[in-house]
């Protein structure tokens, strides 16, 4: 049977909630992907930076669409997902019309992508399914309910899976749910981490000015929604500041999301919005500005069925710059960072408030911590590692034996090691 680099494969890659290359993770795949010789294009929204409907970037081609919103309620999401859907029915025919594709690499969230899968799977296309979110779990997070929208969800996820030729889990925990939930057979369920590369995490000397005249810095690069838990961090700070007393640290936390302005006038209502920078999304160079100058980096995700199984590309991007982290008690969480994390009580801001303060105040831990997440990034971690386990989910897409060397798969991604 002929290999990709024998007859060149062509993928379409859709994804809905951030545009390319912004996404890191769909990113890496698809240059992975268009280095083994697959001919790559995406299907994604437009955003911030990100503008023009049509562009090629490092041999991958982007198609871009407008979307009416960012979603807040249901039916901000009927009318955001119902837009998407509509694009990406129009761009995959314009892509099948050009260049063509044999496979369809579905992102989620949301699980509706299967739509645009199943309608190709009738003229012989693959669908291979990325599961990013577990979007049940994810809709009780965001409104605390299991109704009838959380019913479904699951019937999205369970028909997503059903359709699916091959399946791609972020960790094991998902990958329990594709077996279990989704009844794939064990040998299309394959895991491919969402490890950093470190030619973009690079190592920089702190900039003095982030800390806003104050001894310490305490980062957090994310999304800001009602799920990461933001509210505990702003809570936590007011405990350090007007409990503690410590006026020598401050927070810069970066990323965009729904709720930047509601997490912003919240910090003035606790009172130490001085001591909190938003800084919205931001360029690459303006987040390892931040991440490298801050002592100690925070993960406040909320303990809840979503994030204990999900693994956080923060973390992984903290433990790439040699950073300590704070963060709650969560099954993938301490899986991905073990000892380069301590471990607040579940969804304890006072402890968590401890924990950070400590840290802040034994030098000495905080550099045993970051270089061991440093380390096993370098050593396990690192998207290199991830690479083959991307193209070995392709190669059963089609049927292909394992026998792509590891070692050739590797040297697509290189690290700075």
């Amino acid at each position: 049977m002929q290999t990709p680099q024998a007859v060149q494969r062509r993928v379409l890659i859709i994804v809905e909630n951030l545009p390319s290359p912004f996404d890191r993770r769909v990113w890496q795949e698809a240059t992975t992907l268009h280095a083994a010789g697959y001919e790559v294009s995406i299907i994604c929204p437009t955003g911030k930076g990100f503008e023009k409907r049509y562009e090629l970037i490092d041999g991958v081609h982007i198609y871009r669409h407008p979307l009416p919103m960012e979603a807040e309620g249901a039916l901000g999401y009927l009318v955001e997902y119902s837009a998407a859907l509509f694009w990406e029915f129009t761009l995959a025919f314009r892509v099948l019309f050009t260049r063509g594709f044999d496979v369809i690499h579905a992102c989620n969230p949301p699980d509706l992508i299967f739509l645009v899968g199943g309608f190709f799977k009738l003229f012989g296309k693959k669908f291979l399914f990325d599961h990013h979110d577990i979007n049940p779990e994810l809709y009780e997070a965001k409104f605390g309910r299991r109704d009838f929208f959380y019913k479904l969800m699951v019937a999205f996820e369970r028909m997503t899976f059903r359709l699916a030729d091959v399946s791609i889990a972020t960790n094991e925990s998902y990958k329990r749910i594709a077996l279990e939930r989704g009844h794939m057979a064990s040998d299309k369920v394959f895991v491919v981490r969402s490890g950093p590369k470190l030619d973009r995490l690079v190592i920089h000397p702190p900039v003095a000015a982030l800390k806003q005249g104050r001894k310490y810095l305490v980062g957090y690069v994310g999304v800001m929604g009602k799920q990461e838990g933001i509210d505990y961090l702003l809570r936590a700070a007011a405990h350090i500041v007007k409990v503690l007393q410590r006026h020598d640290i401050h927070f810069g936390l970066v990323g965009g999301g729904t709720s930047l302005a509601e997490m912003q006038d919240y910090a003035r209502e606790l009172g130490v919005a001085e001591y909190v920078t938003f800084t919205g999304r931001v360029s690459d160079a303006d987040m390892l500005a931040m991440l490298n100058t801050a002592d100690v980096c925070a993960n406040p995700d909320v303990a809840n069925p979503m994030n204990d199984k999900s693994t956080m590309n923060k973390i992984m991007e903290y433990m790439a710059l040699g950073k300590p982290i704070v963060q709650f008690d969560l099954t993938e969480g301490r899986f991905s960072a073990q000892e380069a994390s301590v471990y607040a009580k579940q969804n304890d801001e006072i402890d968590f408030a401890q924990k950070i303060v400590e840290l802040l105040d034994d030098a000495p831990r905080r550099l045993r911590m970051g270089a061991f997440g440093r380390q096993r990034v370098l050593n396990e971690l690192e998207w290199r590692y991830e690479a083959p386990k991307l193209l070995a989910a392709y190669d059963a897409a089609w049927g292909i034996p394992m026998t792509r060397p590891e070692s050739l798969s590797c040297a697509m991604v290189k690290s700075d090691e």
